[in-house]
């Protein structure tokens, strides 16, 4: 078996800040965008919100590239806002900001979408990372994809970011999730026999006009549409770059585990999507501060008791990348806590939704110089 790249591609999505009032604010009359591309290209496009950019970077051959890639574009878009009057914030909900007071970018994409969905689309004001991992045959990739869908939820909880929604404290570590699962055709995929069986859905979904393709299935992990690629989707985007490479790293490292074992005729065991959905709600809820359930056990156990033994499972494979040292950054995590938990000390520290999102921008700009 043809062991695959295994590379690495990561997206992100900030948000633009009024420095004074720090709500959000639309970039467009910035250019940010279109500065941006003069030195980053196609590093760079615009989101269905004005106040929303996207960056990704090149395809990654190991961990140490994606640091340099999403170092050199986080510190050049933070720089390029500055220089327009603006923050950039990371994080994956603003705390205080309405959706009805932000404009939609002028795109024929966006426009289809806002038709098709309305105030569904309208409200989704939300900030997430994007992690792809290079697996060329797509026949492997689904079944790579049908089992890391269990490890979903312990990734999502490290990642969680979105304590606030309209400036409530929403009482979930994650709300961005519960913002996006109003979209049709999200959460977490059940399995698939075959990428045959894959793409007899898509086919159907475009036969009977519900998409007119593959990218308008917004599943926690998918195979990519156009790339080469399985695309993990369900993570909040967090505050910090260290954080960022952490979780790409557990990423990857998971993906080759999984190989290893079908490589070897070793399964990892498939579990219903209404079982793994079960732990995303408490990741959700609770981020790294509640419990999972061990369906092999069918027990419930302490989240930081689980991480180690997915640190375990993984870390001869990390060792193997180079990337043990950014995978044992998410213990500092499970010390210090996520962005969420962070976020939430600050609020009650202060009462002051301001001062969030002035945390939140000096988190975003550490560790870039």
């Amino acid at each position: 078996m043809t062991r695959p790249s295994f590379t690495i591609g990561i997206e992100e999505e900030y948000m633009t800040v009024d420095p004074v009032t720090r709500e959000l604010r639309s970039h467009i009359d910035a250019e940010m965008i279109e500065q941006g591309k003069l030195v980053l290209r196609e590093r760079v496009k615009p989101e269905m919100h004005q106040c929303v950019v996207e960056v990704g970077t090149e395809i990654c051959h190991n961990i140490a590239e994606a640091r340099a890639e999403i170092t050199t574009i986080r510190r050049h878009m933070v720089e390029l806002a500055k220089a327009n009057g603006l923050r950039l914030a990371a994080a994956a909900t603003h705390p205080f900001s309405h959706w009805r007071n932000q404009s939609i970018y002028p795109d024929e994409r966006y426009r289809v979408i806002v038709e098709d969905m309305q105030n569904v689309a309208r409200a989704n004001l939300i900030f997430g990372l994007h992690v792809h991992v290079g697996i060329e045959d797509r026949e492997t990739a689904i079944h790579i994809m049908n089992a890391a869908r269990y490890f979903l939820p312990h990734i999502l909880a490290l990642s969680t970011n979105s304590p606030f929604w309209l400036g409530d404290e929403t009482g979930l570590r994650s709300y961005r999730c519960k913002v996006f699962d109003k979209f049709p055709r999200t959460n977490i995929p059940d399995y698939f026999q075959s990428y045959g069986e894959y793409e007899s859905l898509v086919n159907l979904l475009i036969q009977t006009g519900c998409i007119d393709n593959a990218k308008k299935i917004w599943w926690d992990l998918r195979p990519h549409p156009t790339f080469s690629t399985i695309e993990f989707r369900i993570c909040d985007l967090p505050m910090r770059l260290d954080e960022t490479i952490a979780l790409a790293a557990l990423i990857q490292a998971t993906v080759v585990m999984l190989w290893k074992l079908h490589s070897n005729n070793q399964g990892f065991r498939l579990y219903r999507r209404m079982l793994l959905m079960e732990n995303k709600w408490r990741a959700v809820r609770y981020g790294i501060n509640g419990k999972l359930i061990d369906f092999g056990k069918r027990v419930e156990v302490p989240f930081r008791d689980l991480m180690e033994e997915y640190f375990n499972m993984v870390a001869p494979v990390a060792e193997e990348l180079g990337s043990l040292n950014e995978i044992n950054y998410l213990r500092r995590i499970l010390e210090e806590g996520t962005g969420a938990d962070r976020q939430l000390k600050v609020f009650h520290e202060t009462r002051d939704l301001k001062a969030v999102v002035d945390y939140i921008i000096q988190e975003t700009e550490a560790g870039l110089n």
